[in-house]
This record gives structure tokens, C-alpha cells and sequence, in this order.
């Protein structure tokens, strides 16, 4: 879909000024990233602060909240044509009760009262992806000085509840690996079956039997079988395979 990134394009006295947000409605953006046999998740750090958190953002009141996922998707990475689903919603009453925005203002001298938007309760609507993380280049935004990607096992201090919304975005990935891996775009077009075994593997954090897996796999009915891939080793070349309809 077609991003509008124009509304990216503020400081923090700015952003703290604006009055064009839906109040209480947030997003987060769960980006999990497959690498050469890791699955990562990317974060940014918030300024001055030793906390991390997950891309998100606020809604716009002429925007739908999808549209706000993609924008801080765009935000963050520069992509925009990608597979991202909405998984849940968070809504504890205490789940922003540290907050991180309140330090952050004060860091930067910047006084706002204590009744302001920003300071009270927040529910968030939780979106999920999963990409090649090679290819992406990551920007820091308003609130942070950098982004990185971390292993799933290997999280940082998170800042909210952002650790459990991870969680939940993997239990999801995870349920729905198939539709997942299918629109993600992390395999070349041709591809092993033994390539596609790694990636399930990596992702579910579980081995699997080769004859069963493929049996598994080929019952779902979304591999068209191509020539066999010879590499001129000594090995049984293998078929290559493709996504019936990877939409």
C-alpha cells in the first residue's frame, strides 16, 4: 500500500504539540527478522535511556489504524510493500504506568503538564511481520537514537510490556507459519526444500525429520516442484521449488 511518510516529519516539541492524534490508540510493529539461520526482532533505544522498545507509534484521526502500522513500519525501515498483520490488542490498565515518556521529556527540558495525552493510558493494537533483515536499512525517530535487531532469546531491559507484546507476536508467528512464510518474501523464488526446512526450523526453534517435513509441506498444496538444482557436487541433486501464488 502506498505510505504517507510526511506525517513522520517532526521534532519532539512538535510531536508533544500536536493535537491531531487519537487519544489513548497506539500501534506496535513486532518486525521479526530471518538471517542465515537466526530470527531476530528489531528495537529501538529510546534517548538517554537504557530501555528498549518496539517500533509503534500514535493514530492520526484521518488515518485508519492500519494505515498508522504502515506508516511507522515505513518510518523505521523504508518498507513498504511487505506482509503485516494485525495479531492483538493490549490493554491492561497498568500497562503504561512506567513511564517512559515522562523521564524522557524531562531529560530533554521540555515541561508539558501532567494531564497531558501522552502521559495518560494507552491501548495498542499489535502488528506483525516477518522479513529478511538484511535488507533493511533501519532510521531513528523522535523518541530514539538507534535501532538494532536482537536475537529473540537475547531481549534487552524492554520499556512497557513491549517483552510480552514480542511474545505474543512470536506464539503468532509461529500458529501461522504457513500463511507467514508464504507472503514474506524470505526465500528466492526458486528454492531448496531443504532451504524452506531451515527457515521453519528457525522459526519454530524445533528440528524436524526431512521425509516428514516434506510430506508435511507438500500436503499443504502451495509448493509447484521445478527442475532439479545441480551445483556439480558429488550429492543427489535436489528439486527446486516455488510458491504456487506467494499473494
Amino acid at each position: 500500500m502506498k505510505v504517507d511518510d510526511s506525517k513522520n516529519k517532526q521534532n519532539l516539541q512538535e510531536l508533544i504539540d500536536t493535537k491531531d492524534f487519537v487519544r489513548h490508540i497506539s500501534v506496535d510493529c513486532v518486525i521479526f527478522g530471518f538471517h542465515q539461520d537466526i530470527l531476530k526482532v528489531l528495537l529501538l533505544k529510546y534517548h538517554d535511556l537504557d530501555l528498549w522498545s518496539l517500533p509503534g507509534g500514535f493514530v492520526f484521526n484521518d488515518e485508519d489504524v492500519h494505515e498508522a502500522a504502515f506508516r511507522v513500519l515505513y518510518e523505521r525501515t523504508h518498507l513498504s510493500d511487505i506482509f503485516l498483520e494485525q495479531f492483538h490488542t493490549f490493554g491492561e490498565k497498568n500497562r503504561t504506568e512506567n513511564n517512559v515518556h515522562q523521564i524522557l521529556l524531562k531529560n530533554k527540558n521540555i515541561e508539558v503538564p501532567t494531564d497531558h495525552w501522552i502521559f495518560q493510558r494507552f491501548i495498542t493494537v499489535g502488528y506483525c511481520s516477518l522479513i529478511d533483515f538484511s535488507l533493511v536499512d533501519t532510521f531513528p525517530d523522535t523518541f530514539n537514537e538507534t535501532c538494532e535487531w536482537f536475537e529473540v532469546n537475547k531481549l534487552p531491559k524492554m520499556a512497557f510490556d513491549h517483552e510480552r507484546i514480542i511474545n505474543c507476536g512470536l506464539q503468532h508467528i509461529r500458529k501461522n507459519i504457513d500463511t507467514q512464510i508464504v507472503a514474506s518474501n524470505l526465500l528466492p523464488e526458486k528454492f531448496t526444500m531443504k532451504e524452506l526446512q531451515t527457515v521453519y526450523e528457525t522459526v519454530l526453534d524445533e528440528k524436524f525429520r526431512r521425509n516428514n517435513f516434506q510430506r508435511k509441506i507438500l500436503a499443504l498444496n502451495t509448493l509447484e516442484r521445478l527442475e532439479k538444482f545441480f551445483d556439480g557436487s558429488a550429492n543427489k541433486a535436489p528439486y527446486l521449488y516455488k510458491f504456487v501464488d506467494k499473494k
